[in-house]
C-alpha cells in the first residue's frame, strides 16, 4: 500500500467510542462511530446483537447519551458543528424523535439522567450558565442559576440529589461542588479555596445511594475521594502510585475503577471501598481512552496505541465489538526528557521508517491547553510519518497528567509560557541530529494552534513555515465572540476580562507580532466555530504580512466527517511539502 493510500485509509478505518449502557437496562447501549463516513450516534441492543444509526447529519453528532431505564437515547442537535442548539430524545428501539418543549436553545453543559425520568440539563448563553430540571411531563424549571461557569455534575439513580460543578468564586479552572435536592434545597457544598480544584464525576450507581465520587487536588495532582453530601463525610483514597488517576464506580457501588495515568500511558486497578485492596487490571502497554464496569464485574475500555488502532477489549480477554477493517498499524513512540526553564519537560517522538536522520520535522502542538499527548493511535501523526517527516509532540506546562502546579504554570501569561517548553525541546532534538533545523514545521490545532502562530511571531528566526488549525490569534476579539464556557476559560487563565486586564492579552495575542512572522503560513478555519471565531482568524490574516494560505470549511471548531478531515490532512502535507523544499 502506498504511503498516501495507508494514511487515508487509517482515517476511513471505522472507529466507535466505548459504548455507554443504560444502568438499569445493561443490554441497552449507546455510542459514537464513524462508521456511516461521519461520527454519529448509534443504538445497540447487546442481547440480539442489533445495531441500529440513530443520527444522520451534514456535520455529524457530538453528544449522545441513554437513560438508565434503556428506553430513551438522548443527543444534542447543533447547526453545522457550532455546538450551539438544543437536546433530543427519541425511543431506543426506533421513534421519532422529540425535541424538548420549552427548553430554550443553548452550548451544552452537562446532561445526567435518573431512572425515574428527571433530567438535569446544564446549558449556557449570553445571559449566564443555567441548570434546568425536567421532570416528568412537568414545565422545566431552572434550578440553578449564575454568571460564572457551571456544568451538571451527575444525578442520583432515583433523581433525588442533582450535583453541579460551578466556579461562582471566578475561577472554572478550578470548580468547585454543589448538590441540591429537585426543589433547589442545598444538601452540601464541597470546596478547597483557591486554586484546588473539586470535580464530581457522578452519584454511586445504586438507588437510594447518596454518595458522590470526587476529583481533588489537595496533594497536588488530581485524586478521588468518596463524598456524602448530607452527611459531609469524606473519604480520600489516597494511591501510592506516581503520575495522576482518576476514577469510576463499579456497578454494585462496592469498589472503584481506578485509571492511572503516567508519561502519557495507562493503566487500571480496582479499588475495593471495603478494606482498601488495590488490584491491577491487565491490559496491554498504551493508552486506555475510556473504561467501565459492567453488573458482573468486568471491565471494558477503548486502547490504542501509537502503533496499533483503536479497539473496544473487555477484562475477560474479549473484543466487545469489530466495527469493520482495522486501520494500518504505524510507528511506535520514543519519550525524550528534556531540561526546561520551568522543570523536565516530556516528549514525545514520532520518526519515519527507512529514512535517515536528520528528518524535516513536524512539531505537533495539542490544544487544551491542559490535555495531553500520549501513547495512542493518532491517524493525523501516523500521516505526517507516512510522508517522511518526523513528528515531536511536547507536553509543555500548562498539559494535563504532570500534577497541578505544572498544569496551572500558565496563570497570567499564556503562551509565551509553552513556546520556553518548545523552544527548548526544537533545540535538544536540533542538536542530537533528529531534527532538520532548515526544516521545521511548527504546527497545532486549536491551542496548538495559538501557539504556533504566536510561535511564528515571537521566534520568526527558528521555524520553517507553520499551519494553525482553528487558532486563537487574538484573544480580545476571540472573547467578544466565543462560546459562553471559552469566555468564563479565559477569565480564568488570564486572571480577568479584556476589560480588566488589556495589556496581558494583548502581550499574549498574536496578532501583536503579526508583522514579525517571516515564515509562509497555513491556517484552517470553521465557518461556524464557536470556540476560535472566524473574525479574529480574518484580522490576524489582515495584519500579516508573510505569505499565507486559507483553508476554510463548513463547520465548528473540528470536522466529524471523515472525507473532510482528510482533505484537509492533505492540504497540509502538501502545503508543508512546497515550503519545506524550497531553496
Amino acid at each position: 500500500m502506498k504511503a498516501e493510500e495507508r494514511w487515508q485509509a487509517r482515517f476511513r478505518a471505522p472507529r466507535t467510542t466505548l459504548p455507554v449502557w443504560a444502568k438499569q437496562a445493561p443490554h441497552h447501549a449507546v455510542y459514537r462511530s464513524n462508521t456511516s463516513g461521519t461520527w454519529e450516534i448509534y443504538a445497540w441492543d447487546r442481547a440480539t446483537g442489533h445495531t441500529r444509526q440513530v443520527t444522520d447529519r451534514p456535520n455529524g453528532t457530538a453528544h449522545g447519551d441513554v437513560d438508565p431505564t434503556g428506553q430513551w437515547i438522548w443527543w444534542f442537535a447543533d447547526t453545522d458543528g457550532d455546538e450551539y442548539g438544543v437536546w433530543i430524545r427519541q425511543p431506543f428501539r426506533g421513534g421519532p424523535a422529540q425535541p424538548l418543549n420549552n427548553v430554550a436553545p443553548g452550548y451544552p453543559c452537562g446532561l445526567a439522567l435518573a431512572a425515574n425520568g428527571t433530567a438535569a440539563i446544564g446549558r449556557a448563553c449570553r445571559k449566564g450558565f443555567q441548570v434546568v430540571l425536567l421532570q416528568g411531563d412537568d414545565e422545566p424549571k431552572i434550578l440553578y442559576q449564575h454568571d460564572e461557569f457551571a456544568s451538571v455534575a451527575g444525578i442520583s439513580l432515583d433523581g433525588s440529589l442533582i450535583a453541579i460543578n460551578h466556579s461562582e468564586h471566578g475561577d472554572s479552572r478550578h470548580p468547585a461542588l454543589r448538590v441540591l435536592k429537585a426543589n433547589g434545597t442545598v444538601v452540601g457544598d464541597l470546596g478547597d479555596g483557591a486554586g484546588k480544584g473539586v470535580t464530581g464525576i457522578r452519584f454511586a450507581p445504586v438507588l437510594g445511594d447518596r454518595r458522590m465520587l470526587v476529583l481533588h487536588e489537595r496533594r497536588g495532582r488530581h485524586e478521588p475521594l468518596v463524598w456524602d453530601p448530607v452527611t459531609g463525610e469524606q473519604r480520600e483514597i489516597y494511591l501510592r502510585v506516581p503520575g495522576e488517576v482518576t476514577a469510576d464506580w463499579y456497578e454494585d457501588g462496592r469498589a472503584l475503577l481506578i485509571v492511572h495515568n503516567h508519561r502519557g500511558r495507562t493503566e487500571l486497578l480496582r479499588y475495593d471501598l471495603a478494606g482498601g485492596a488495590m488490584t491491577p487490571i491487565e491490559t496491554p502497554h498504551g493508552v486506555i481512552d475510556a473504561a467501565a464496569a459492567r453488573p458482573d464485574g468486568t471491565v471494558e475500555y477503548s486502547w490504542s496505541s501509537a502503533a496499533q488502532a483503536p479497539v473496544i477489549r473487555s477484562s475477560n480477554g474479549h473484543v466487545v465489538m469489530n466495527p469493520g477493517p482495522t486501520a494500518p498499524p504505524s510507528v511506535p513512540l520514543e519519550d525524550i526528557d528534556v531540561d526546561g526553564p520551568g522543570g523536565r519537560i516530556h516528549a514525545l517522538v514520532s520518526r519515519p521508517i527507512g529514512t535517515p536522520a536528520p528528518y524535516p520535522t513536524v512539531f505537533l502542538l495539542h490544544g487544551g491547553p491542559s490535555a495531553q499527548d500520549d501513547d495512542s493511535f493518532q491517524p493525523h501523526v501516523a500521516a505526517w510519518v507516512d510522508s517522511g517527516f518526523a513528528v515531536v509532540r511536547i507536553n509543555y506546562r500548562g498539559s494535563a497528567g504532570y500534577g497541578s502546579a505544572w498544569r496551572d504554570a500558565l496563570h497570567g501569561d499564556i503562551g509565551h509560557i509553552e513556546l520556553a517548553d518548545v523552544a527548548a525541546v526544537r533545540d535538544w532534538v536540533v542538536n542530537r541530529g533528529i531534527a532538520d533545523p532548515q526544516r521545521l514545521l511548527l504546527s497545532g490545532s486549536s491551542w496548538g494552534g495559538f501557539l504556533t502562530l504566536l510561535g511564528l511571531g515571537t521566534q520568526p528566526k527558528a521555524w520553517t513555515a507553520g499551519i494553525a488549525a482553528v487558532p486563537i490569534a487574538d484573544h480580545t476579539a476571540a472573547y467578544e465572540d466565543e462560546a459562553e464556557g471559552l469566555r468564563a476559560y479565559h477569565r480564568a487563565l488570564i486572571g480577568g476580562s479584556p476589560a480588566e486586564h488589556p495589556d496581558r492579552y494583548e502581550a499574549s495575542s498574536p496578532i501583536t507580532y503579526a508583522t514579525l512572522v517571516e515564515a509562509p503560513v497555513l491556517v484552517l478555519a470553521g465557518e461556524n466555530d464557536p470556540r476560535c471565531p472566524i473574525r479574529q482568524i480574518e484580522n490576524y490574516l489582515d495584519a500579516l504580512k508573510s505569505e499565507y494560505d486559507v483553508y476554510r470549511y463548513d463547520a465548528g471548531h473540528a470536522s466529524r466527517v471523515v472525507e473532510e478531515r482528510i482533505r484537509q490532512m492533505r492540504t497540509q502535507i502538501d502545503f508543508a511539502n512546497r515550503v519545506l523544499t524550497r531553496p
